[in-house]
């Protein structure tokens, strides 16, 4: 074949593959961009609003996290609190319960005192009765023979004068 100058057709042929090649490439921009992008955009969008909701949970968590450390602390707070006052008010009873501990035990011991005291007074009282019957006995068995009349009544008289002397002496 000879170097001839190419035909109508062949020309033809060739502008229709150049033609076709442009219009695939137009029509698979056109599709991509309406079938293919709006795909891409909407995934794009629902991926971001994911992101935005994900954030958006970390940051509400971050501050539900951020509470309770407040709370935990405000526990912690409180429950020292709670130590300190129940401390204090062991401590406060405690002492209540010595100081009436001690307040019975000082009573006690001035109430056995004084049932000492008297019971010492009435030991002396009743020792004394037992030696006025005993020496009234003896000097009831010896008195007849040591004692006259005269004598007698000397004896009563000063002993009478003794009892009013003292009944006298301790009224003033």
């Amino acid at each position: 074949m000879e170097n001839t100058v190419p035909t109508f057709y062949d020309q033809l042929a060739q502008w229709s593959e150049i033609v076709g090649g442009f219009a695939f490439v137009v029509v698979a921009v056109l599709l991509f961009m309406k079938y293919v992008l709006p795909a891409v955009r909407s995934g794009q969008i629902a991926r971001n609003a994911e992101l935005v909701e994900a954030e958006s949970r970390r940051e509400a968590l971050k501050t539900e996290v951020n509470t309770a450390r407040k709370e935990l602390e405000a526990s912690d707070r409180d429950a020292q609190a709670i130590k300190a006052r129940a401390a204090v008010d062991a401590n406060r009873e405690r002492e209540r319960l010595l100081a009436e501990a001690k307040a019975d035990g000082e009573r006690a011991v001035a109430n056995a005192r004084n049932e000492l005291e008297r019971a010492r007074l009435a030991a002396r009282t009743q020792l004394r009765a037992e030696f006025v019957e005993r020496a009234l006995k003896l000097a009831r068995a010896n008195a007849d023979s040591r004692i006259d009349a005269g004598v007698n009544a000397r004896l009563v008289g000063a002993t009478v004068q003794a009892l009013l002397d003292d009944g006298s002496g301790s009224a003033a």
